[in-house]
């Protein structure tokens, strides 16, 4: 189906940010936002591109009071042909459409989605960065906005993308990979069984913001979760997931407990280890078993995967109070290797053999 989306445009254009290597994380946004609405019986329409502003919302909107909403993480890149690319958005569809309907929120159809982010991109397409390890981030989200304190699916919602230039989430001072310090949480918990961890939804988010500020006590960037029935299991890291290399393993948490987000990064980094003949295993792993490898040398990397980072290597985790190192605290071969090439297939300075990567449009 075609779609055709009217647009407002600013009158009051923003100045794009003059060095790319300080965009920091989600610090500037672009002149334009998506927007469109649903209602019960008529479904998805009025779908429009106004300018990035504040939005008016009643304070007795569902959203503000029992967080029925959702939302995705996308980046677009430049090719040194000038064309603009995404990575994988069947998958950022099909998560989509299971946390929908986890949450009781209209299903968004994936043609649609593609043609709103198309759009929005090529009105905003100046703000696309091109500096090593830049990208244009990509945040897709939807509310239920209908005015009601009953505890029932909204009958109206909006749909909305807003975009961001951003930088590397965790960066050296030269602009490549740097190792972080992550924090072990084993009071608080990230998701159970039958909850909505496996969901994209603010509230597995704000819940973990209390572990967030323990971390922040010890120094470290994130947190590592841990499961919620036992406490001994390892899940997910902050915003990202979790691999372990372990005695030549690169060891992941599995999903079969729908405790765990799935990651797009983490699929792709999970085909990328079979297909370059390296030992990955989707399996439990106490974090007892970590501590032990860290002891005996065994423990060769930790790093996390997503959209924001790509990889993250971590050089040291503190649990109870107590800092374990990660082999010799450096950038391990497999997350640098793994980084250059997602990165790389990405912005198509690598060839992309895995046909992850669906181009938009092109520039010149």
């Amino acid at each position: 189906m075609e779609y055709n989306f009217p647009v407002t445009r600013t009158t009051h254009p923003k100045p794009r940010p003059a060095d790319e290597s300080k965009l920091g994380f989600a610090q500037y946004f672009t002149d334009h936002m998506f927007c469109m609405d649903w209602d019960e019986g008529q479904g998805w329409h009025d779908g429009r591109i106004v300018p990035h502003a504040p939005i008016e919302i009643e304070p007795a909107s569902c959203v503000l009071h029992y967080a029925q909403m959702m939302f995705e993480g996308m980046k677009a890149y430049k090719t040194p042909s000038g064309a603009i690319q995404i990575f994988r958005p069947e998958m950022n569809i099909a998560r989509m459409a299971r946390t929908c309907e986890r949450m009781c929120i209209p299903e968004l159809p994936g043609d649609l989605f593609l043609a709103a982010v198309k759009a929005v991109i090529w009105e905003d397409r100046d703000w696309i960065p091109s500096s090593p390890g830049t990208a244009l981030y990509i945040r897709p989200f939807i509310f239920g906005d209908e005015v009601s304190f009953s505890v029932l699916p909204a009958k109206h919602y909006r749909f909305m993308i807003i975009l961001t230039p951003t930088g590397s989430y965790y960066a050296a001072n030269d602009g490549g990979l740097a190792t972080t310090r992550i924090f072990v949480q084993d009071e608080y918990i990230r998701a159970a069984r039958g909850g909505t961890g496996f969901a994209k939804v603010g509230g597995n988010y704000g819940g973990g913001m209390r572990a967030s500020l323990d971390a922040m006590k010890y120094q470290c960037k994130d947190v590592l979760w841990l499961d919620a029935a036992e406490h001994k299991y390892v899940e997910e890291i902050g915003t990202s997931n979790a691999f372990f290399r372990i005695n030549d393993e690169v060891i992941t948490a599995p999903l079969d407990s729908g405790t765990i987000l799935p990651g797009i990064t983490r699929n792709s980094v999970i085909q990328l280890l079979k297909k370059w003949g390296v030992k990955v295993s989707e399996r439990k792993l106490a974090i007892d078993d970590i501590i032990a490898a860290s002891k005996d040398g065994s423990l060769q990397e930790i790093f996390a995967s997503g959209t924001a980072a790509v990889i993250s290597p971590i050089g040291c985790l503190n649990f109870k109070g107590t800092d374990y190192k990660v082999a010799d605290e450096q950038v391990g071969p497999v997350a640098q290797k793994l980084y250059d090439t997602l990165y790389g297939i990405q912005t198509g300075k690598v060839e992309d053999d895995m046909g992850w990567t669906y181009k938009l449009f092109d520039l010149k």
